[in-house]
């Protein structure tokens, strides 16, 4: 379990959060609307704003130093919350330091490349934070629930084809890591129903419907195969050096509050630090 420091100095964590390596997944014994250990909604909130500008202010460091940087990656169902997740955690970073990248359903050349090459692309570089909204476990999700569509005859006859993209997915983040890339992997857990409610939100919202969108319909008879396909990525992917947090995420602002924390903590368990100025001459030069 992650401990987190709280605003007035004292430790506590709600939720086992972590998945452990090689730990089977039941999602169904997950509760996506939980809030146990959790502060009133008010509290949460102050604490959750507080952690969002603390978050701004390691960034400037990390941005600074630019020795380490940091991959947000977000999956969960349509409508778990993955862009108001980034709008909400990310509100007070510096722009220049971050990069958000949104993976569509593949264009003509990325299919003709491997499947890690297009987000292999958009790694941050040292100093900056990346946040994948979806990512390359897609291909191990969507691809999986709906192969018939999206994988040649070919691959869909191998037997080991899951198995196989989850060891180079896991060799991947390994090779993320040795090259200073902290990964921290969210998997934005919603119940089928609140799904549902939310889609009806966004019927109803003008402002909101435009989100809308004929897969939002079509997908919700796959809710079954895609829990499965994301139990068996979680149990297989889930490493010492980049573990998977199941964040329960039915009430947006537990979503907040629990994932302001974690950002925080991963952050400063980077230590990032201000570089030093190697001029010193520059300190006391005068200006003309």
């Amino acid at each position: 379990m992650i401990v987190f420091a709280n605003l007035n100095g004292s430790s506590t964590m709600p939720h086992d959060l972590i998945v452990k390596p090689q730990q089977k997944v039941d999602l169904k014994h997950w509760d996506a609307s939980s809030t146990k250990g959790i502060p009133d909604r008010d509290e949460a909130d102050k604490r959750t704003e507080a952690a969002v500008l603390q978050i701004g202010e390691l960034q400037n460091v990390l941005f600074g130093e630019q020795v380490h940087s940091l991959l947000v990656v977000l999956q969960g169902m349509d409508a778990s919350g993955k862009d108001g997740t980034i709008r909400k955690i990310f509100d007070n970073v510096n722009p220049t330091g971050v990069q958000v990248t949104s993976f569509k359903t593949p264009t003509d050349l990325e299919r003709r490349h491997d499947f890690l090459w297009r987000c292999h692309e958009k790694v941050p570089p040292r100093g900056d934070i990346g946040v994948f909204n979806r990512s390359y476990y897609e291909e191990v999700l969507i691809v999986r629930v709906h192969a018939d569509k999206f994988l040649p005859p070919d691959l869909r006859q191998r037997a080991d084809l899951w198995d196989t993209r989850f060891e180079i997915i896991n060799a991947f983040e390994r090779l993320l890591y040795l090259n200073d890339t902290t990964i921290l992997k969210i998997f934005l857990h919603i119940s089928k129903d609140e799904q549902r409610r939310r889609f009806i939100a966004r019927q109803q919202d003008p402002q909101r419907n435009w989100k809308l969108s004929a897969a939002d319909f079509d997908e919700r008879p796959y809710w079954n195969d895609y829990q499965k396909a994301y139990e068996e990525m979680l149990a297989a992917t889930s490493t010492k050096l980049a573990p998977w947090y199941i964040i329960p995420s039915d009430r947006k602002w537990v979503r907040n509050y629990l994932i302001s924390k974690l950002v925080v903590k991963t952050l400063e368990d980077m230590k990032p630090e201000w570089p030093k100025l190697t001029d010193k001459a520059l300190l006391t030069r005068k200006f003309k």
